[in-house]
């Protein structure tokens, strides 16, 4: 049975995010506010959670989830071969609306789905998101919708698209939904804007050389 908590008031979510951080531990998966829309995620190293999320949006391994980071620190534990220019537009621009697709490092143990070796990364620019990602580390999320209907961006939205698939609901108020985050891919020779998004392509020219877009991203729905 899935319940919703209130996580409004930063001095009143404590009990809510326990919830949250027990559902994550014991595999569970939840859902969580974003700076973009809401997001439902598991435990990013939990395999069997990151399938029941894909099961849940009714989504299969060839479009995983991207995984959120509560730190701009927790980037080089995950990926490898980071460009200077990946980090100068992370500094720049988490937590905030960009995603960055990159070379995961070979040694994780998480299965995501078919990465082909490369995750996609972002730190939220949410205070309920960085609070529970500070206490769960990293969190694969995925936007919290079944696929092919609209990003929810309530608690209540979710619930009626997810249901009890998920174990707790985060409700941090109405998210701002709209726009999605831009999706910079660094796998290749050099940085390729493969989502436009939050940030636009001049504002993240302004930091690094970063392509035009040159084909759509694969599974583009993300929080």
């Amino acid at each position: 049975m899935s319940t919703i908590l209130d996580a409004t008031d930063p001095h009143r979510w404590g009990p809510a995010l326990d919830e949250a951080v027990n559902a994550v531990q014991r595999g569970a998966l939840v859902v969580l506010p974003t700076d973009t829309v809401y997001g439902i995620g598991a435990d990013a190293f939990d395999p069997e959670a990151v399938a029941a999320l894909l099961a849940a949006k009714g989504r299969g391994r060839q479009m995983p989830p991207p995984v959120l980071v509560g730190d701009v620190r927790t980037l080089d534990g995950l990926a490898r071969d980071v460009p200077d220019g990946v980090r100068a537009l992370v500094e720049r621009f988490w937590p905030g609306g960009l995603t960055v697709i990159c070379h995961t490092q070979p040694s994780l143990a998480w299965d995501l789905g078919e990465t082909h070796g490369t995750v996609a990364l972002r730190q939220p620019d949410h205070p309920v998101a960085l609070a529970l990602l500070a206490r769960t580390g990293p969190l694969a999320v995925s936007s919290a919708n079944l696929t092919g209907q609209a990003a929810a961006t309530t608690a209540d939205g979710a619930h009626d698209q997810l249901g009890d698939s998920v174990a707790v609901y985060l409700d941090g108020g109405t998210a701002p939904g709209g726009v999605a985050s831009a999706i910079v891919d660094a796998t290749g020779p050099g940085l390729r804007l493969v989502r436009a998004g939050a940030v636009t392509l001049e504002e993240l020219r302004e930091v690094a050389d970063v392509a035009d877009i040159a084909r759509p991203a694969e599974g583009s729905a993300s929080a």
